[in-house]
């Protein structure tokens, strides 16, 4: 195997290849070309290897890359190539028997190491490219994090994201170039943090403090964290319907008639490795749930924009379907010739109409079908009342 090895991928610090091991400095020595940001690059000692600067954006690499096979190459990369970093792409891109990595320490371990914070107990967060909504359930007082950010005016921007979500007292450690001779670290308040020199690469590390809403570790997340229009699973009735659909790591979900999208916004949240697709014919709707959805950390949410089941061609198999709005016997019946056996399917319905169709379904079918009656306290005068809501049938069943 090891002679069809012409791509290695070199894990590097900001100090070059002086803390490299002998395996990762013998790798660089016997490459004909040696690919990798201008950073890198100038990091280097005289080389006999030909250099190439890889070009922005980073997909615009690839196909130079492709190019090159049959030729001894080294590909530099931040730290550890495969935490957030370029290992995952070239992984992807080419066959296991032609490719090895190097890896050096991450910047989250150097991180770590300057703060004596255990790496393992750290969440830690990639946000070159990605919203801040994804660090957003790690936000409640006393909770720690670390994160990876594009450049200095992405901490900025982050500090500034904090404080107007209530957290501004989030003490902010800026770490730059951590394992080089730029290296520099310092902090500051989020709503007081004033640094306008930065350097690239940037981490910073996250003690969060302030009286901005925090989300739940569990399912069934308070109403107000979603922006609605009164079309919402509401909260007890969510974290029922979460029950029922019991999500696993790696499965996917359909939510069908999303509204705000709160049920596939919590699926999303139950395991990292968890996906799910919304349907929502609204469009009004449907750019709620996408604002949503980006502000609470579930950016991979998928949408369409649609009625079901038309809007369901194409899409990937589920393992779990979620009908809160459309109902209708089409949709049930579309749905169970389409889906495979084994699916999980919850189905909510509040109408005298609905709650008679599924109760023909349960009877057909099987599953189960339960009731729910909620009652909430209300001011009644000088004292208080029980107000009932309207009461909502689930019917719950395994293809």
């Amino acid at each position: 195997m090891a002679e069809t090895r012409w791509l290695t991928v070199v894990g590097v610090g900001e100090d070059g290849p002086d803390g490299l091991p002998p395996a990762s400095r013998a790798a660089l020595e016997a490459a004909e070309v040696v690919m990798g940001p201008p950073r890198h690059l100038a990091l280097l000692p005289d080389l006999a290897a030909e250099r190439i600067p890889w070009p922005v954006p980073f997909a615009d690499g690839l196909p130079l890359l492709r190019g090159l096979r049959g030729r001894r190459v080294a590909v530099l990369a931040s730290g550890d190539p495969f935490w957030f970093g370029t290992g995952s792409v070239l992984a992807r891109e080419f066959p296991r028997e032609e490719w090895r990595a190097l890896p050096a320490p991450s910047t989250f371990s150097l991180a770590a190491a300057r703060l004596g914070w255990a790496v393992e107990h750290t969440p830690c967060l990639g946000l070159h490219a990605a919203p801040f909504g994804r660090l957003r359930r790690q936000l409640a007082p006393g909770a720690r994090a670390l994160v990876l950010l594009r450049d200095g005016a992405a901490v900025v921007a982050m500090a500034d994201w904090l404080t107007d979500l209530g957290f501004g007292a989030t003490r902010i450690r800026v770490m730059e170039a951590l394992g080089g001779p730029r290296e520099r670290l310092r902090e500051a308040a989020a709503e007081a943090l004033a640094f306008d020199d930065i350097a690239h690469p940037v981490c910073v590390a996250l003690e969060v403090a302030g009286a901005g809403p925090t989300i739940p570790a569990a399912t069934g997340w308070p109403d107000d964290l979603f922006d609605h229009d009164g079309q919402i699973t509401k909260r007890p009735i969510r974290a029922l319907a979460l029950s029922a659909l019991a999500p696993r790591a790696g499965e996917h979900l359909w939510d069908i008639g999303a509204g705000s999208g709160s049920v596939g916004i919590e699926w999303l949240a139950c395991h990292a490795a968890c996906t799910a697709t919304a349907v929502e014919a609204d469009p009004a709707r449907a750019a709620r749930l996408r604002a949503n959805a980006d502000a609470l950390g579930a950016d991979r949410l998928g949408l369409i924009e649609g009625h079901a089941p038309s809007a369901l061609e194409g899409l990937d198999a589920p393992d779990a379907v979620f009908i809160g709005g459309g109902l209708s016997e089409a949709l049930l019946e579309g749905l169970w010739t389409r889906l495979a056996p084994g699916t999980r399917l919850v189905a909510h319905a509040v109408t005298l109409e609905s709650e008679a169709l599924l109760a023909g379904w349960h009877g057909a079918k099987g599953g189960g079908l339960l009731r729910i009656e909620l009652a909430e306290a209300r001011p009644l005068g000088r004292r208080h009342g029980w107000q009932a809501r309207y009461p909502v049938v689930q019917w719950s069943v395994v293809r």
